[in-house]
């Protein structure tokens, strides 16, 4: 039944990695116009093939002054049945056509067909073998051509399987960071990082790297000058970032610290792996802070200069993002005027750089001045421009970046001139739930602080229909952020009489009995808005959504607190809800929190408790006169 592309977890390599060429193009055969350099390597092949050893190795040498990073001496190689001889040689006792082989091969595995030859003619593991050989130059031209070939899935499997991974990273080992290694020494180490940079795009050799005890090792070599070395270095730690035991340990051993110096080297490509690294580990707070501590948020703004350099800039918008989520980091963002700058870059650039340049904006906006900063340098129109991007990434952060810069009245004058409230409101229409519920939090400060905002929502035809059919959805995200903007457009009268009309009651109350907190307060918040109109209140009661409501005052959330008072107070204004509340114990529990220094939370208990004890002294009353 299975199909073959289907295979076992212990075969699957990590998810998100990207295989540069795990189908290499076939190349057309037939190809009339094969050059003098072809047939020159033809010639030399059967004194590959079939010579003594010295003619062997002569022959090696001669092709080596061939251009080997021609495509046509490449597949000259391939063609001609040169490459199984090379692999044949690399498992003689002959150091010195091993080492011919080897110069050969790592020159010809730049080519993507050669790489996959190699694999299936089983070179990877002879080469895996040669990493325990005395001869360091033989060692270091073995790990360069793995760290070619691993370029695919199953080679960096084949390296792992063969113990590759355990031998590479003992060649790190075999010499300490000091003054007093030799070229030779760096040499061993800059090739075995390389190979371990290739592996280390699989999950798997992430963690036999770190099984291997390659972290403090690669902690070590980041602490060296040498570019050469700290390219893959830094690039087989920015790539085993993504694992948290190696996030951790990016924190634990310092080098975040490390990390920071090289964003002022002069090496592009280092400066992007540093970059890279920073924006993958400051997810979490703590290195967040250790990027200001040691004073890189300075370098990360500075690199922003450096806008030709895609990759770089990548990185470095990823970096400031991540980051972005302190607001200390947010405040020394502002003295440095990242924001103005990050501006600048929301037109003209790669999808990469906009999701990362957005999604700061977005952090950088959660303060008030720079929402004015943003404003001021141009930022709100091209941010509503990319509300009709299609990729969702993208969209989330454009959905937040314009959710915060709504929260002022000035901006939100300016996006809804250019139509950016309708745009949002279509992405409640796009399947993927990411974008439905950012869509869905950035309407609330626009609803919130438009003028004539129950207009404008009354503009969009069949809108508040879409939005209380939301509340059918399965993600969790999706419904508290629909919650918090129902809560929004019930303050005016007639959108909350259209809702009701589509349903906003039941539906409502059928997700009553969650113990999401987040949820709980929003949808308490709706509650307490949609009573307002109507009969509203009864039907609350009718659908059975007062006992659960009863409930989350046992929450320790006090945010669910406030807002369970707020719709209790509301419901408590008809009998038969209030019967019920004294069934559940409500009063006991808000007689608890009158005493609370939140205002809104002790008028809102006192205001329901009065309304029970009123209903209980009209009964008492009636039954005894």
């Amino acid at each position: 039944i299975f199909s073959k592309a289907s295979i076992s977890l212990e075969d699957s390599e990590s998810s998100s990695e990207t295989d540069e060429d795990e189908q290499p193009v076939r190349r057309q055969e037939g190809s009339t116009d094969l050059s003098a350099e072809y047939w020159g390597i033809q010639k030399l092949a059967k004194y590959v093939k079939g010579g003594d050893p010295t003619a062997t190795l002569i022959a090696l040498c001669s092709m080596r002054d061939f251009n080997l990073s021609e495509e046509t001496c490449q597949l000259a190689i391939k063609d001609t049945g040169c490459l199984e001889v090379l692999i044949n040689l690399l498992d003689t006792e002959e150091i010195k056509c091993q080492t011919g082989s080897l110069k050969i091969l790592k020159e010809i595995s730049q080519n993507i067909l050669i790489r996959h030859a190699i694999a299936d003619l089983g070179g990877l593991e002879i080469m895996v073998k040669i990493l325990d050989s005395p001869d360091n130059n033989l060692k270091c031209l073995a790990a360069e051509t793995i760290a070619n070939v691993a370029r695919f899935k199953r080679a960096r499997k084949t390296v792992r399987k063969h113990g590759g991974i355990k031998r590479l990273v003992e060649l790190l080992e075999s010499i300490s960071v000091g003054s007093s290694y030799q070229a030779k020494d760096t040499e061993t180490v800059r090739c075995a990082a390389l190979a371990l940079w290739s592996c280390s795009k699989s999950t798997k050799n992430k963690k036999a790297i770190r099984k291997a005890g390659g972290i403090p090792l690669l902690a070590r070599w980041l602490k060296c000058s040498h570019a050469n070395i700290l390219i893959p270095i830094v690039g087989t730690l920015q790539e085993c970032a993504s694992e948290p035991s190696y996030r951790l340990a990016i924190r634990t051993e310092g080098m975040i610290e490390n990390l920071v110096k090289n964003l002022s080297s002069e090496h592009e490509e280092l400066q992007m792996h540093c970059a890279s690294a920073i924006f993958k580990c400051a997810e979490d707070e703590e290195i967040r802070d250790l990027v200001r501590k040691h004073e890189g948020l300075q370098p990360l703004s500075a690199l922003l200069d450096k806008s030709e350099n895609k990759q770089l800039l990548a990185a470095v918008t990823g970096a400031i993002w991540k980051c972005a989520i302190s607001r200390e980091n947010v405040l020394k963002f502002q003295e440095y005027k990242t924001v103005e700058t990050l501006v600048t870059l929301l037109t003209d650039q790669p999808e990469e750089v906009l999701i990362n340049v957005i999604g700061a904006l977005g952090e950088c906006c959660q303060e008030e001045e720079n929402r004015g900063t943003i404003r001021r340098s141009g930022g709100i129109a091209p941010m509503v421009t990319l509300l009709t991007a299609t990729n969702p990434a993208l969209l989330v952060n454009v959905n937040k970046a314009v959710g915060g810069c709504a929260m002022e009245p000035e901006n939100m004058a300016i996006i809804d001139s250019l139509d950016g409230v309708r745009l949002l409101w279509s992405l409640l229409k796009n399947p993927n739930p990411d974008v439905q519920a950012s869509a869905a939090w950035a309407l609330c400060p626009c609803v919130e602080n438009a003028k004539n905002s129950g207009e404008m929502v009354r503009s969009f035809v069949g809108g508040l229909e879409l939005i209380v059919n939301l509340l059918k959805s399965k993600d969790k995200e999706v419904l508290t952020s629909v919650c918090a903007a129902i809560a929004n457009i019930a303050k005016d009268q007639e959108n909350l009489a259209v809702m009701t009309d589509h349903g906003v009651v039941p539906l409502l109350s059928k997700l009553a009995n969650t113990n999401n907190n987040k949820l709980r307060r929003h949808l308490a918040e709706a509650i307490a808005h949609c009573c307002m109109w109507g009969s509203n209140r009864v039907a609350f009661g009718e659908a059975k959504a007062v006992a659960p409501l009863a409930r989350y005052l046992k929450s320790k959330d006090p945010l669910v607190h406030r807002a369970t008072a707020q719709a209790l107070y509301q419901l408590s204004e008809d009998p038969n809800n209030c019967v019920i509340m004294h069934e559940n114990g409500v009063v006991k529990l808000l007689l608890a929190m009158v005493g609370s220094t939140d205002d809104t939370l002790q008028e809102a208990a006192a205001g329901c408790i009065a309304n029970i004890r009123r209903l209980a002294l009209a009964t008492e009353k009636a039954k005894y006169g």
